[in-house]
């Protein structure tokens, strides 16, 4: 897909997520929010320290728990969203840290600062910018993470070039997102649902490692966390049903895409 057309149809949809607080939109995630997050691996104690309005159920993993967060790092949260994984890490990282969250949506970028206001969480910070270009100077963050972003970027090479322009020397960075164990059918490539869902923009897990390494990770780990998404079979979502249409009669999507944790460092 073009670059510049998967943007704008992220940003689009991704802000009407924003303005509606009720997940991807495939029809399972939403509106139990929590429960969801239990599923991907946060703690009721995580979820306490979370505001409920940050919480879009938009995660395939947490990766908070990979990134063993200290007493005044500066984190970086790339496709920030409403802020989810930026106040966990805020609460682990203390006064003396700092987060950072960037994000393209204007809607999540206004909804995650309203979220830090009404909760006073004053070390954490949400620019708007792409995570192809991150307005983050070099060399100035010890942790990046993200969470079922990095698969909706047209150019991943691209993404982690500038995770390890902005990284300092050791940095690390901690992902969850989603990959491919097979190549999709062409149908759920070219399906803008399964796109914006987090699936048709997904790459091999082989090639997701070749880039991370080419960028100059090393200790690179890639490991499979889950099953594909969280599409129930019996959906009566457009969204969902509109990619389950495109599989063949004995297809299912466990069979092509899982989710994955990744980490490496500088």
């Amino acid at each position: 897909m073009d670059k510049k057309k998967a943007q704008d149809i992220v940003r689009k949809a991704y802000g009407k997520i924003a303005q509606r607080q009720d997940g991807c939109g495939c029809g399972s995630c939403g509106p139990n929010t929590k429960d969801f997050a239990k599923s991907v691996g946060y703690s009721e104690e995580e979820l306490k320290v979370i505001p409920d309005e940050a919480n879009l159920a938009l995660s395939c993993g947490n990766p908070i728990a990979l990134a063993g967060l200290k007493e005044g790092e500066t984190v970086l949260d790339l496709g920030s969203g409403a802020g989810f994984d930026c106040f966990l890490a805020a609460s682990k990282v203390g006064a003396k840290g700092k987060v950072i969250g960037v994000d393209m949506t204007p809607e999540m970028i206004d909804k995650a600062r309203a979220n830090a206001r009404k909760h006073g969480v004053i070390n954490v910070e949400f620019r708007l910018g792409e995570i192809e270009n991150l307005p983050v100077p070099d060399n100035s963050i010890d942790v990046v993470l993200s969470n079922c972003v990095i698969n909706l970027s047209a150019d991943k090479p691209r993404v982690f070039q500038e995770i390890h322009r902005v990284l300092k020397a050791g940095g690390k960075i901690a992902i969850s997102d989603m990959a491919l164990k097979k190549e999709l059918p062409e149908e759920i490539r070219k399906n803008i649902e399964a796109y914006v869902g987090c699936i048709g923009g997904a790459i091999l897990i082989d090639e997701y490692r070749k880039i991370v390494e080419a960028s100059g990770f090393k200790n690179v780990r890639i490991t499979i966390k889950g099953s594909s998404s969280c599409i129930d079979p019996d959906t009566k979502d457009p969204m969902g049903r509109a990619i389950l249409n495109s599989l063949g009669k004995d297809e299912s999507l466990d069979e092509f895409v899982v989710s994955i944790s990744v980490e490496g460092y500088k």
